[in-house]
């Protein structure tokens, strides 16, 4: 009787110690290889995807302005008389705004593979061609009669001379370099690492 109450403990025993070392090793196997594989898993998807959403995004921001020009033009003309000559002096104010109009990209202008993307941009230029504050503009001296196709001529002359001073080299130049460090500083903050901006000829 003792000796098969011996043996019945012993094999209890045994039971006890297999189940024991079966759970320990599917625990170690849980901790060693689910886990990695759960971090395998996160790792591999690491990779950064323009969605057609965010290149609408900032395709409806529109028309970027990237530097202003404030402008005063002084612009005369004479009509030569018999006895005295007429003659119509104005001054005009306005305000040119340099930047990229976004309405003017290209079908796949944003070309984007991992962290590595292309950004093909129109080239700069002037946004708006109404720039001229006609409530600002003043007579700065008048002698004779004119009509309204002779005033209409002398706002056109003064047009074209404020984007003669505005649109120099320097000034599309600077333009230019403020719209690649906004755009830079914009898809870096997205996750991309290596970003080449290009503006069209």
């Amino acid at each position: 009787m003792n000796n098969k109450g011996i043996k019945k403990t012993d094999y209890l025993q045994l039971i006890v110690r297999i189940l024991l070392l079966t759970i320990v090793v599917t625990v170690l196997w849980w901790l060693l290889f689910a886990e990695k594989e759960n971090y395998l898993g996160l790792k591999v998807n690491d990779e950064i995807n323009v969605t057609p959403e965010q290149i609408q995004s900032i395709k409806d921001i529109g028309q970027w302005e990237f530097l202003a020009i404030s402008n005063e033009e002084l612009v005369d003309t004479i009509r030569k008389g018999i006895f005295k000559d007429d003659q119509l002096v104005r001054i005009y104010y306005g305000t040119l705004r340099l930047g990229v109009d976004l309405s003017k990209v290209r079908p796949g202008w944003i070309q984007a593979k991992g962290d590595s993307v292309v950004m093909t941009l129109p080239k700069v230029g002037l946004l708006d061609n109404d720039f001229i504050d006609e409530a600002r503009t003043k007579a700065f001296y008048e002698s004779g009669k004119w009509t309204a196709q002779d005033r209409e001529a002398l706002y056109q002359k003064a047009r074209r001379q404020m984007i003669a001073h505005a649109l120099t080299p320097q000034n599309l130049k600077g333009a230019q370099s403020n719209a690649e460090a906004q755009f830079r500083h914009m898809l870096k903050a997205m996750g991309y690492n290596h970003i080449n901006i290009i503006f069209e000829k």
